[in-house]
């Protein structure tokens, strides 16, 4: 699986009420929840990027609550992916369960800057800045991963 597009960047520790803030939780309706999608990072954030953007940070992304408002606001705001320099555990394990994609990469969340357009091969496990033609070298997802993101999370793999 490839995917492209322009990238945002943030900083460390975006927590999951930066995510999706506390006071927006009276509903789990994924188009209720990205109406306020890093709102309290930038209020204007959901107007400015566009669906297939990424969403590159620094480490520790994902880090508070283990609520699965945060992911699922990630994925259906149209974000395709997100490269951080980590993640944290329950962010990581919920961003897949639901059928997110995302990879660590320490290297690629400290050079890739804002406005950079990439490139991400999560079968070979490469990261491309097509903006500077740098290549980083990462894990590639192993199968049974790939076919969660495929099916689009691990209950539509298990209807599968």
């Amino acid at each position: 699986m490839k995917i492209q597009g322009k990238v945002w960047k943030f900083k460390d520790d975006v927590n999951t009420d930066e995510i999706i803030p506390a006071r927006r939780l009276n509903t789990s309706d994924p188009k209720e929840l990205v109406k306020y999608f890093m709102e309290d990072i930038d209020t204007d954030f959901i107007n400015k990027m566009k669906p297939g953007d990424i969403i590159v940070a620094g480490k520790n992304f994902g880090c508070g609550s283990s609520r699965e408002h945060a992911p699922i606001a990630v994925k259906y705001s149209g974000i395709s992916a997100v490269i951080a320099g980590s993640f944290a555990r329950i962010f990581y394990r919920n961003a897949i369960n639901i059928g997110l994609p995302i990879l660590e990469s320490p290297d690629a969340a400290a050079e890739i800057k804002e406005g950079d357009k990439i490139e991400i091969d999560f079968d070979q496990g490469q990261i491309k800045n097509l903006t500077t033609n740098k290549i980083y070298e990462t894990a590639p997802f192993p199968p049974f991963m790939q076919e969660l993101i495929s099916a689009g999370g691990l209950m539509s793999w298990i209807k599968k």
